[in-house]
């Protein structure tokens, strides 16, 4: 009896120390934003992304065998809680964030992520600085405010010749770096602004502004800045009886600019990325989001792409190790539903640039 028992605890012990070989431990991955606050649409957009992408990783069966665990951060597009996120991030053994979103949130962020040796893809951020100044795991799978100002500055130069141009911008990372390259750009085409202003983000009457602006009879406002405020600011033009176009960048991808402005938005103009939904190779996909009741619009694809590349590297490198994955990230394309990307030596992102979209009828639409 006492033979039988020892011998069921031993193929017990070695049963328990098969399974504890066998079974992997999960990789942790993270999705950061603004969750919450005046910009929590974007935050949506991203976490879409990151919660399809895990779903079907998972369903696929993991990363090397490993199945994938989603933790999100909530920065609120603020640069002292994006610390916080990163931080708690790096408690929570993160191996990889896609994210932020706000460039003022990314670049602090992105300190914290360099020193524990932590790879960051933002899908949105697209402050030079982001790249310029970051670290080995610093990438971007989005453009670059420098190379959407040449575009928008070199629109407004030849469509607005002998015309009044008023420069806002936000005082953001983001919103100054954005207006300050399209000013730039617009001045060395031969067109001066007639107005360079800042706003206050947050607030809800822009009255004053925009009645200088009629007063000195401005054709076109281009705002560095988000939807909210544009919504507001186009909103109160018309208002003022105003027929002023409205022109603007990538952070007026959401359909809550639309619910801000109703109407009012008709013709607005932004630049963005071309529309990853048109690629014949993300149409699964996005007849997936379709089905789930989310519409993959602005950077929800850039999210899922920014995951895609981790899994792809990871499997090259044959590892999840953060060292390995990134040298395979500087070496390799990747086949994402952005379509086929690889990094330059500072973590850009080889995709195609910025083309012109209208709003009109609640929706936006290539140029």
């Amino acid at each position: 009896m006492i033979r039988s028992i020892k011998y069921l605890v031993s193929v017990f012990a070695a049963l328990l120390m098969f399974s504890s070989f066998s079974v992997k431990a999960e990789v942790v991955v993270a999705s950061a934003g603004p969750m919450s606050g005046q910009y929590a649409s974007f935050g949506a957009q991203l976490k879409a992304g990151a919660e399809m992408w895990v779903k079907d990783t998972n369903a696929a069966g993991g990363i090397n065998g490993e199945k994938v665990k989603l933790v999100i951060g909530d920065d609120a597009c603020d640069p002292k809680q994006a610390v916080a996120v990163a931080n708690k991030f790096v408690s929570q053994k993160v191996a990889y964030v896609a994210g932020h979103f706000c460039s003022g949130s990314s670049i602090p962020a992105s300190k914290v992520y360099t020193e524990e040796g932590i790879i960051q893809v933002s899908p949105a951020s697209t402050n030079p600085k982001f790249t310029d100044e970051g670290g080995p795991n610093v990438f971007r799978v989005c453009g670059r405010d420098d190379q959407q100002g040449e575009v928008a500055g070199n629109f407004l130069a030849k469509e607005y010749k002998g015309k009044k141009v008023a420069i806002i911008h936000d005082k953001t990372a983001y919103g100054k770096g954005l207006a300050d390259a399209t000013k730039m750009n617009m001045n060395k085409a031969g067109l001066k602004e007639t107005m360079y202003e800042a706003i206050t983000a947050g607030e809800k009457d822009y009255s004053a502004l925009v009645s200088k602006l009629k007063a000195n009879g401005i054709d076109a406002v281009y705002l560095g800045g988000y939807h909210t405020e544009g919504g507001l600011i186009v909103r109160q033009m018309r208002d003022q009886g105003m027929k002023t176009k409205l022109i603007s960048g990538d952070a007026l991808v959401t359909a809550e600019y639309w619910q801000i402005t109703g109407d009012a938005g008709e013709g607005t103009l932004m630049t963005f990325s071309p529309d990853p939904r048109n690629n014949p190779e993300a149409a699964p996909l996005v007849k997936k989001f379709k089905a789930a009741g989310i519409e993959p619009e602005g950077y929800v694809l850039y999210s899922y792409a920014a995951l895609e590349v981790f899994a792809q590297a990871a499997k090259m490198a044959g590892s999840t190790d953060s060292n390995k994955v990134m040298k395979a990230m500087k070496k390799g394309k990747f086949n994402t539903v952005l379509g086929t990307l690889s990094f330059d030596k500072k973590g850009d992102v080889s995709l195609p640039g910025y083309v012109w979209y209208e709003w009109s009828k609640g929706n936006y639409k290539q140029l």
